[in-house]
């Protein structure tokens, strides 16, 4: 009867403990966040349009799901267990499966992704033009958003603050007269570029991230379904 390799065996072994480490990392830093002062000040400094802890509790499932997959991946490797070898096997390959479908749901609606966004953002103009709590927190980020990138308003450039436009100007104004890229607008030199382009770079950017780190994670569960697979069969066999 054939037996284990040891090459395989440790190679699972080592694998699954660097993974169980990243799962121990991911939960151990969003529980602080969860649970700690400083964590929570972080949480609350943002903008988010729900629950600030929606992230981190997402963080926690992920991080308990990679400790116990990790968990299941050393044992079976060291002990040889066949059971727990194919409920890593089985796991695993529900992660793949999701991501495919994640990925597939994603291709599929890809096209709907600019006129959503398209329609968002001009749901938000009329924000820039209220006086609201809410259009107030809104106007903050924007002005934010707008010295960082030199752009002015979503849409129309610096008309969509209508009569908030002066009290909002700072963060549109040029700073040099002589930049092309700037026109008067009530008397001030501002941007002319609305920030809506640069939105749909920074959205498209983190699509692209997403995509590649979802082929990388896809690489590496399929190398763990073929070790532990050849694992589980060695220790069939033997």
């Amino acid at each position: 009867m054939a037996g284990v390799s040891g090459c395989i065996k440790y190679s699972m072994f080592i694998f699954n403990f660097l993974f169980w480490l990243c799962g121990i990392l991911i939960l151990g830093g969003a529980i602080w966040i969860r649970v700690n002062k400083d964590g929570q000040e972080i949480l609350n400094s943002g903008d988010f349009a729900t629950s600030p802890y929606i992230s981190v509790n997402i963080l926690i499932a992920v991080g308990s799901t990679i400790m116990i997959l990790g968990f299941l991946g050393c044992c079976g490797a060291i002990k040889e267990s066949r059971c727990m070898l194919l409920l890593f096997f089985i796991g695993l390959l529900l992660i793949l499966l999701l991501q495919v479908a994640a990925g597939v749901l994603g291709a599929t609606f890809k096209s709907d992704s600019e006129r959503i966004l398209n329609e968002t953002v001009s749901q938000n103009v009329k924000l820039l033009s209220e006086t609201g709590e809410e259009a107030q927190a809104f106007q903050k980020a924007l002005r934010e958003f707008q010295g960082k990138f030199k752009c002015c308003g979503l849409v129309n450039g610096a008309a969509d603050w209508g009569d908030n436009f002066q009290q909002n100007s700072m963060s549109c104004e040029c700073p040099s007269s002589s930049d092309s890229s700037c026109v008067m607008y009530e008397g001030k030199l501002v941007y002319q570029q609305p920030c809506i382009s640069f939105i749909k770079e920074i959205v498209a950017k983190h699509f692209l991230i997403v995509i590649g780190i979802a082929f990388g994670l896809v690489v590496i569960e399929v190398l763990g379904l073929v070790f532990s697979m050849v694992l589980y069969c060695q220790i069939g066999s033997k």
